[in-house]
This record gives C-alpha cells, sequence and structure tokens, in this order.
C-alpha cells in the first residue's frame, strides 16, 4: 500500500497530552507555561469530561500542621480501600492536597466559602470529617472552566488544542519492543483523514469507562480509549475488577446521565425503599416527633451498615441493588423532607434545578434514585511521577494521570472527592518530571519517521447499525453479568459473549477506514476483556468486587 500524503503529519510537540479533563488540562498548562511545545488531543470539546460532570468536590486538608486531621483523611481513604491501597502513596497525595488545591485556586477555581469567610467544607460518605471543598453541587465545572479558560488564554500564543479530534492508537518507538516506550500517535480528524503527531512524550488522560455499562454518570466519550490504547502498547493495567457505581444516580431515562452529589447524604438525605417511605409517612413522617420522625430509622441502609446512607460507595450500592432487586422496583428515594428546603436549594442549585424539570421539589418530595456505572478504580499502572510502567519497569516517553491511571491510591474502592484530588497531584507530578527532564535535555528525541497509517485501499464502513447492535449487546452483558454482583457461571458467559463480540468487530476494523464509533468499540471490546478476566482471577470478595460464588 502507499504511504499516506505528507499533508497528514502534524507538527511534532514535546508534549502530546490525550484528553481535556482537570488531569490533562493542568498538565498541559504547566508544561507549556514552562517553555515546552503542548498539544491537546481531545475528540469532543475541551468541556467534554468526566471532571466537567462532577458533583462532590475534591478532598482535602488545608492545614499542614494539622497532623491529627491529615492522619484521619489517611486512615478514611486506607479503610474505603479495604487493604488494598499503597500506603504511602495514600500518605503523600493527603500531604499534598494543600499545595494541590492552593494551585487550583491560582487558575481561577472559586470554591464556596463559609459566612466567616473560610472555605465552606462538606462531609461525604466513608469521610470521618468535612474536608471537601467545593463550588456548590457543580465543583467538577468550575475547575473545568477555570483550566478551560486558562488553556483557552493560552491558544493565541501557541498552546495546541485539536478538538474533535479521535486518537487511534499510539506508536512505539520500536515497534517490537513494547519496552522501547511511545514516539507519538496516530489521530483522526473531523475530515476523516488519519494524520500522525511526533511528541518526546505522550500522556494518557482520557478519562474512564463508563460506557461499558447501560447505565452510568459519565458522558458518552468515557470508552475507555486510554486503557485500551496503553494495553495495546504493552502498559500493564490492573485492578481492573474495581469498578464504583454511584449509588445515587438520578432514577430517570435520560442521554444525559445525573447524579444526585454523595455531598447531600452528608448532608443529612436518606436512602429509603418505596414501600419504607410510604410507611414512614403513614406513621407521621417528620411531624411523628424526633424519635419516630427520624427517616434514618427506617432507612433499610440500617439493615447493612452503622453509618447508614453515610457508608462508602460500595456498601451503599450494593445494599440498594440487593434491595430493588428484592421488591422489583426500579429505583429507591432519596428523603430530603426532614431538612431546610432553603438550605437544600443554596446548597445544591444544580440538584434543584434539575430535579424540577421532573416536577420534583428538593425537600418535600423524595427523589428517585439508583446505581450507576460511576468511576473505573484500576488502568494503566504509573509509578510515583505518573510514569506509565511495562513489565514493573518504567515506559519510556509515556505517561497516564486521572481516572485512565492506576496509582496505587484508591485500592479496592475510591473514597468519595479522593479522584479530583489524585488527578491534580499525579499531574503535577508528571508535569515535574516532564519539565526536569526538558531542562537537563533528558527527554527524548524525536522520530522523524514515523510509520503512518495506511488505509488507502480500505472501504469506507457502509453500515453502522451492526456496530450499534454489538455495542448495546457488550454493554447489557457488562451490565447483567460483570456489574455490582458477579457469580463465576456469569463472569464465564461474559468471557464467551465478549469473545463473540470481538469476532465480529475485529474482521471490520481490519477491513474499513477508521471511524470513531469503530474505535470506541473497539476500545471498549478490550476493556470489558480487562474487566471480565481481572474480575474471574480476583478470589476474594473485597472493596467494589464482590462474586456470590466467594461468599
Amino acid at each position: 500500500m502507499a504511504a499516506d500524503s505528507q499533508e497528514k503529519s502534524l507538527t511534532a510537540v514535546d508534549v502530546a497530552v490525550i484528553g481535556s479533563g482537570i488531569a490533562g488540562l493542568f498538565l498541559a498548562l504547566r508544561c507549556y507555561r514552562n517553555g515546552l511545545s503542548v498539544a491537546i488531543v481531545t475528540k469532543k470539546s475541551l468541556s467534554t469530561s468526566s471532571t466537567n460532570w462532577a458533583q462532590g468536590g475534591i478532598a482535602g486538608v488545608l492545614d499542614i500542621d494539622d497532623e491529627g486531621a491529615l492522619e484521619a483523611h489517611v486512615q478514611d481513604t486506607l479503610a474505603s480501600g479495604a487493604g488494598l491501597c499503597d500506603e504511602g502513596v495514600v500518605r503523600a497525595v493527603v500531604f499534598d492536597a494543600a499545595a494541590r488545591i492552593g494551585d487550583l485556586v491560582e487558575h481561577g477555581v472559586e470554591f464556596d466559602l463559609s459566612a466567616d469567610g473560610l472555605y465552606d467544607m462538606a462531609r461525604e460518605g466513608g469521610h470521618s470529617d468535612k474536608r471537601i471543598l467545593h463550588s456548590r453541587d457543580r465543583t467538577g465545572a468550575e475547575i473545568e472552566r477555570a483550566l478551560t479558560q486558562g488553556a483557552a488564554s493560552e491558544y493565541e500564543s501557541g498552546l495546541r488544542i485539536l478538538e474533535n479530534w479521535m486518537v487511534l492508537d499510539l506508536i512505539r518507538r520500536d515497534l517490537d519492543n513494547p519496552s522501547s516506550g511511545v514516539a507519538g500517535l496516530w489521530c483522526l480528524a473531523p475530515s476523516g483523514k488519519v494524520h500522525t503527531l511526533a511528541a518526546r512524550a505522550v500522556v494518557l488522560a482520557s478519562g474512564g469507562a463508563g460506557m461499558l455499562h447501560l447505565s452510568t454518570t459519565n458522558p458518552a466519550v468515557a470508552t475507555g480509549d486510554g486503557i485500551a490504547m496503553g494495553h495495546r502498547a504493552g502498559a500493564d493495567v490492573s485492578d481492573m475488577e474495581f469498578i464504583q457505581f454511584h449509588p445515587t444516580a438520578l432514577a430517570v431515562e435520560s442521554a444525559t446521565p445525573f447524579l444526585i452529589s454523595e455531598a447531600m447524604r452528608g448532608h443529612g438525605a436518606v436512602l429509603m425503599t418505596r414501600s419504607e417511605h410510604a410507611a414512614w409517612r403513614a406513621a407521621g413522617g417528620v411531624s411523628a416527633g424526633s424519635a419516630a420522625g427520624d427517616p434514618n430509622a427506617s432507612s433499610y441502609m440500617r439493615r447493612y451498615s452503622e453509618k447508614g446512607s453515610l457508608d462508602t460507595r460500595d456498601v451503599v450500592a450494593r445494599a440498594t441493588d440487593r434491595e430493588m432487586k428484592r421488591s422489583g422496583d426500579s429505583h429507591v428515594l432519596l428523603v430530603t423532607e426532614h431538612l431546610d428546603a432553603v438550605e437544600l436549594m443554596e446548597e445544591f442549585p444544580t440538584t434543584a434545578a434539575q430535579v424540577a424539570k421532573l416536577g420534583i421539589r428538593l425537600g418535600p418530595d423524595p427523589i428517585p434514585v439508583r446505581p450507576a456505572a460511576h468511576y473505573m478504580v484500576g488502568g494503566v499502572v504509573v509509578d510515583s511521577a505518573g510514569r506509565a510502567l511495562c513489565e514493573g519497569a518504567v515506559m519510556p516517553s509515556l505517561y497516564a494521570v486521572g481516572e485512565v491511571a492506576r496509582t496505587g491510591l484508591h485500592g479496592a474502592n475510591r473514597l468519595a472527592s479522593n479522584s479530583l484530588l489524585e488527578a491534580v497531584v499525579y499531574s503535577e507530578r508528571a508535569a515535574s518530571d516532564l519539565i526536569r527532564k526538558a531542562e537537563n535535555g533528558e527527554l527524548p528525541a524525536l522520530v522523524d519517521d514515523l510509520p503512518r497509517w495506511r488505509d488507502d485501499d480500505l472501504d469506507v464502513l457502509a453500515e453502522h447499525g451492526t456496530l450499534h447492535t454489538d455495542l448495546q449487546a457488550l454493554r447489557s452483558m457488562m451490565t447483567n453479568d460483570v456489574g455490582l454482583v458477579k457469580s463465576d457461571a456469569r463472569l464465564a458467559r461474559a468471557k464467551r459473549r465478549i469473545a463473540h463480540i470481538r469476532s465480529e468487530v475485529v474482521p471490520l476494523w481490519h477491513a474499513t477506514k477508521p471511524t470513531q464509533t469503530m474505535v470506541e468499540l473497539r476500545n471498549l471490546i478490550i476493556c470489558a476483556e480487562l474487566v471480565i478476566e481481572a474480575s474471574i482471577l480476583r478470589r476474594e470478595n473485597v472493596g467494589l468486587h464482590y462474586n456470590l460464588d466467594l461468599d
């Protein structure tokens, strides 16, 4: 096949960043403002990321001299991780929190203040104290706003931003040797042409894989691209059996999923089944007096945890799933009628506006909720500087930050609001490593003769209907067989089904020109395989992994 035309090569850069959430933007701005040439490649617009949808906040102790508060954050994180956290990583991230949150403030992020002018701290599930900074109930959008404005301000001076460009794959320095690292990437332009982008370093910051499941709080772009690309390039991938389901996604059919922030339960909201709520109201509800009127006493969560509705997400989500299966109901209720409605409206304006569209009044009316796939705990294994590993050794020129990375912070279950903290801490570390290498002349040289993507003799895929069918089959299979509750038989069935889906999709991939739909499905297949295999190999119930046959 003839090589593609010269016009399909892009100007090389020092750092190519794949993704535009908090991790990618923070790192890109840090590197660019320190003299490195940077290109951000994002398959949608800058603001279409899971960061932008994060409502709860960012966890952190701001007083670095408060040893007790720092230790409490460490212990809460270790407890949530169920013994599988890397304690050294946990301590380092917790102790870096104040400085990194300060960086976000310098970028223009505006966190809420209390009446005394100090930061208004919230408490969420699994936390023993109030340590969550927030911007009402749209913290992710506020962080994304500030960082996006920063990126836009640097665009005119040379920061390259490729919106609506889909990265197809990483390019190894030595195609036959994964340990040689990477030298660039192939990306699909909006025009349909594939371009080659050479880079001294590539940073995976493309988020998670929520689209593996039918119900997810993630945007549609969360198709596991970075994890799949890293895996294909030879990077180590670990802990894929640990997928966190958010317990309180709004239970409505919508193309735009919406989660009810964990901070609302921290504020006092209580989970009930529909029958429990009806019985509580029949007994007088709030008006029944202090004891009988306390909704916590009527909540199913009391049967599962002493912490009630404020336990960690894995406990709450599994309990909710069990109650829904027992009753046959499609959802449970998040009850707030015992709380001050005015305060709720002030604290959670985004949620209030969203549920109002459904005719639900925040405060007086219960909110229908159900668990939904929310966060991928596992991913590309990285070291303390965010460098990807290949068979345990540093893989030259490849970094991973944010949800795509497995740092060791979360263990078997992520503590609420630790993810934004992890993203900014590791983005700073990776950026510092890149800047130091650039200053010392240690960044690898650019490869001038990278292989081009060759598809001149391939057909255009005429019908995408089969791909959509395969995608729905994959998501249904993952939801039913590899979801909150697994079993050996379900996992074996999932392994057979994903093999069948692969057998249908891979021949099309090799025979046709790439499209975004095709690339995303290919990546989801790889991620599904990794999740299934890791779930089969994990022979203990721990954290987010629960297999009925291991009880």
